[in-house]
């Protein structure tokens, strides 16, 4: 799993891949593991993510953790996450000017919550909305919010990485519109594992 270019992965990234794939997400996110990018970083995995209610897709995402064991001063840091999350909205809600810093916000809201120290923090919220005309007139109006974010996680052990990875199912399911488990509850486990080998 994950790029290697053919070499060893440390075992503090093997720990990591071992948290991603032994976490327990909300039952509302179906997780699978998909190709990581081989050319950002020498390890690296990705998963991706939808937040599904009765049979809805709510949201959706992806989540990849990038290792380069000699650091990288973009990065400030030897580990890096990136994300993207994007749901549909209410057409109202992309009217209001403060959606954007809201939307940012629960990333960094989400990472104080769960513990998940980190540095260098970076990414862009767009919130867009869009009306059909002419021959497909008929279609509704659609909204939506779209969350592209990196930052830097601060580990010196896998478990570490827990409060990140709570963290991001926490973002996801805020641009879903769900809130946030209450705190000492903890989500139930699925019947199989939490992440579905592609």
């Amino acid at each position: 799993m994950g790029a290697s270019n053919q070499r060893s992965a440390p075992p503090l990234f093997e720990g990591a891949v071992a948290a991603i794939m032994g976490m327990r997400w909300r039952p509302e996110i179906v997780i699978e593991e998909i190709p990581a990018p081989q050319k950002i970083a020498p390890f690296a995995v990705a998963v991706s993510a939808d937040v599904v209610v009765a049979n809805e897709e709510l949201a959706s995402g992806r989540l990849v953790l990038l290792h380069d064991p000699g650091g990288n001063v973009s990065w400030d840091g030897d580990f890096r996450c990136v994300t993207y999350a994007r749901a549909d909205v209410d057409a109202e809600m992309v009217a209001d000017p403060l959606l954007t810093d809201v939307g940012w916000s629960w990333l960094l809201d989400a990472l104080e919550r769960n513990h998940a120290d980190y540095v260098a923090p970076s990414g862009t919220v767009t919130a867009v909305s869009s009306k059909a005309f002419g021959a497909i007139s008929t279609e509704p109006p659609r909204a939506e919010i779209e969350l592209r974010a990196s930052w830097t996680p601060l580990l010196t052990s896998a478990d570490q990485l827990t409060g990140h990875l709570t963290a991001w199912s926490e973002l996801l399911c805020m641009t879903a519109g769900l809130p946030p488990l209450p705190e000492g509850v903890v989500p139930i486990l699925p019947r199989r594992p939490g992440v579905r080998p592609r």
